[in-house]
C-alpha cells in the first residue's frame, strides 16, 4: 500500500512488459523532478528564490486542486492537523532545498539532501547491515566535505542537509495523510498549504515579478515539471512495481541531479564527487535492501499502525526537488 492508498502489490508474471514501463515511468518522473530543480536555478534571477518556490508551490496547488477537486467535508481535526504538518514539511523542505541550490551544485546538493530519507530508512530497519550501508553514506559525504565543505559552501551544504531532514519529516507526513484521505487528496490539500505559507514570504521578496506573464508562464512549467507531472508518473508506477524496486529506482536521483545540473547549468563535478555521489547512490539501494521487510501477505485492514517506514521512506510522494 502506497502513502496515498494505492496497492503496489508486484504485478502478475504475465505482465513483465508493464513493469519495465513503470521502471521508465519512475525514471521519467525523477528526471522531471531533477531537471525542474535545474530549470528553477534559472529561474532565480528572475524571482529570486522565494519567489520561485512561491510559483512552484501556488501554481502546482492550482492544478492539484483542479484535476483532485478533494472532498473537504467528512474529516476530523486529527485528519486535517496532519494534512497541515505536511502541508508545513512541504514547505520547509522546497524552501530550504532552493536555498541550497542557489549555493551549491545541484548534484551536490541532493546527495546531501538523500540522507535524510536514508537515516529514516536506516533507523526504521533496525538491522546491522543498514547501519554498515549508512556508513557508506557517511563516507559519500566525507569525501564532498573535503576541505570543511570549503568548494560547496558550509552554508549551502548545511542547508541541504536541514532540506534531507524535513524530507524525512515529510515521508513520515506523507503516509499519515495517505492512511486518512483517498487518491491524491492528501497531497493537493497539503500543497494548498504550503503554497499558502510561502506565498506572502514569495510576494515580499519578489513583488511585482511574480506576476509578469513570462513569469507566470515559466513558473507554471516549473509546476508541471517538479510536482504535478513527476506525481503524475510515479503514482502510475507505483501501481505495477514493488515498493522496493520504486525505492532502489528513487536512488539515483543524486545522479540524475548531477547529470541535469551539468546539462542545464553547467555545473562541473570533481571527480572525487562523482565518486561520492555513487557510494551515496549505493549506500541508498543497501539501506532500502537492508529494510525491505520480508515477504508476506498484507492485512485485509492495515491499521494506523500498520504503514511500514521504511517502505515509505523509501517511496515517497514526489516533491522534493
Amino acid at each position: 500500500m502506497t502513502t496515498d492508498g494505492t496497492s503496489t502489490a508486484p504485478a502478475p508474471a504475465g505482465r513483465a512488459g508493464g513493469r519495465l514501463g513503470a521502471v521508465g515511468l519512475v525514471l521519467g518522473g525523477a528526471l522531471s523532478v531533477q531537471f525542474g530543480s535545474a530549470f528553477a536555478a534559472l529561474l532565480f534571477p528572475r524571482t529570486g528564490v522565494a519567489g520561485a518556490v512561491t510559483l512552484r508551490l501556488a501554481i502546482g496547488a492550482l492544478l492539484m486542486l483542479a484535476v483532485c477537486r478533494p472532498r473537504l467535508r467528512g474529516y476530523n481535526r486529527a485528519d486535517w492537523a496532519a494534512v497541515i504538518a505536511f502541508g508545513l514539511a512541504l514547505a520547509g523542505m522546497n524552501s530550504i532545498f532552493y536555498q541550497a541550490i542557489e549555493r551549491i551544485p545541484l548534484g551536490p546538493a541532493v546527495t546531501l539532501e538523500v540522507l535524510g530519507p536514508l537515516a529514516l530508512s536506516v533507523v526504521t530497519a533496525r538491522r546491522r547491515a543498514a547501519w554498515c550501508w549508512a556508513a557508506l553514506a557517511l563516507g559519500g559525504v566525507a569525501l564532498l566535505g573535503q576541505g570543511g565543505f570549503a568548494r560547496l559552501n558550509p552554508v549551502g551544504a548545511g542547508l541541504a542537509l536541514a532540506a534531507g531532514a524535513l524530507w524525512a519529516a515529510y515521508i513520515v507526513c506523507s503516509a499519515r495523510v495517505g492512511r486518512r484521505f483517498p487518491r491524491a487528496d492528501g497531497l493537493a490539500l497539503a500543497l494548498t498549504v504550503a503554497a499558502l505559507v510561502t506565498l506572502p514570504i514569495g510576494l515580499v521578496d519578489s513583488g511585482h515579478r511574480l506576476w509578469h506573464p513570462t513569469v507566470l508562464g515559466l513558473g507554471t512549467g516549473l509546476a508541471l515539471l517538479a510536482s504535478v507531472l513527476p506525481y503524475t508518473l510515479e503514482l502510475a508506477a507505483l501501481r505495477r512495481l514493488p515498493t522496493a524496486t520504486f525505492a532502489v529506482l528513487m536512488s539515483l536521483g543524486p545522479a540524475i541531479a548531477a547529470l541535469a545540473g551539468w546539462l542545464v547549468l553547467d555545473q562541473q563535478l570533481a571527480a572525487v564527487e562523482i565518486v561520492a555521489i555513487g557510494l551515496v547512490i549505493a549506500a541508498s539501494v543497501g539501506a532500502v535492501r537492508a529494510g525491505a521487510p520480508t515477504a508476506g501477505p498484507p492485512p485485509d485492514r492495515p491499521g494506523p499502525d500498520d504503514v511500514d517506514l521504511v517502505s515509505a521512506a523509501a517511496a515517497p510522494q514526489p516533491a522534493p526537488r
